[in-house]
């Protein structure tokens, strides 16, 4: 460090001190209140969906970032700040910035990275040399979302565009699937959207048959099989345990008509 350059460090209470309140208080009512209209307007399962495992909040989805730029009146440019480009080996890999605009003026930016080693790539069908322009979108595609989600402040009610990494967790999440998670496991569609598959199981136990044949998502249907051979193993553990049970009740209540003096053989 140049010994003539002198570091000044502010206090944070400075910066809080320097702050009109009632301004603040006003940005957050604001905040708030685009927030429930983006709620309100965005449409499920078009807009934003069901995000990775384990994640609290739907994921923003393309669809959904568009329309919030669009509502905002913003403008989006992309730079490409990374990029490999390996045709020997079919690999690519692309580093992408999204650049929001106003009027000319630069408001925020996203970034956003997708190269063709990630998992949902593996085994693709596609021709190797064609992935190069599959995960430039998608890296165009994270960084949108990540630009979006920042300028709209909507971190809390979105979390960013992964509906690929639902598809990147789906083999671990089938892996490790255990009874506890198959009985716990929430539908998010039809009538019993929001209950359990074992609170489903209690109610309706040919709906749970039915999710086990004809689920779309391969992780509600083994979960709903799961639960159906779980409660089969608990049947089947009952029936030898009432056998068992009889048994010990005929033994306790017979007297044999021989001791260890007179066995008859």
């Amino acid at each position: 460090m140049n010994n003539n350059q002198i570091v000044v460090q502010e206090n944070p209470m400075m910066i809080i001190d320097g702050i009109k309140l009632d301004r603040v208080q006003q940005s957050m009512e604001k905040i708030q209140d685009f927030q429930k209209v983006i709620q309100n307007t965005l449409v499920e399962g078009h807009d934003y969906g069901q995000a990775f495992y384990g994640a609290s909040k739907p994921s923003l989805l393309k669809p959904g970032a568009e329309k919030i730029l669009m509502l905002l009146g913003l403008s989006s440019e992309y730079e490409i700040i990374e990029k490999i480009q390996d045709y020997d080996d079919g690999f690519f890999a692309y580093t992408v910035r999204c650049i929001l605009k106003k009027n000319g003026q630069v408001i925020t930016e996203g970034l956003g990275h997708c190269n063709s080693k990630e998992k949902k790539y593996e085994g693709d069908k596609q021709d190797k040399y064609m992935l190069g322009n599959t995960c430039l979108k998608m890296a165009k595609k994270r960084a949108q979302v990540d630009a979006a989600l920042t300028v709209g402040s909507l971190s809390d009610i979105f979390t960013q565009d992964l509906e690929d990494m639902a598809q990147f967790n789906q083999s671990e999440r089938l892996e490790t699937m255990n009874p506890d998670d198959a009985e716990n496991m929430k539908i998010n569609f039809g009538k019993y959207k929001g209950r359990t598959i074992k609170e489903i199981y209690a109610a309706d136990e040919g709906y749970v048959k039915w999710l086990s044949e004809k689920a779309k998502d391969p992780a509600v249907k083994k979960a709903a099989e799961m639960v159906l051979k779980g409660d089969s193993q608990i049947e089947g553990q009952t029936s030898i345990d009432n056998i068992d049970a009889a048994i010990d009740e005929t033994v306790n209540e017979s007297e044999l008509p021989w001791n260890d003096e007179n066995v008859p053989f």
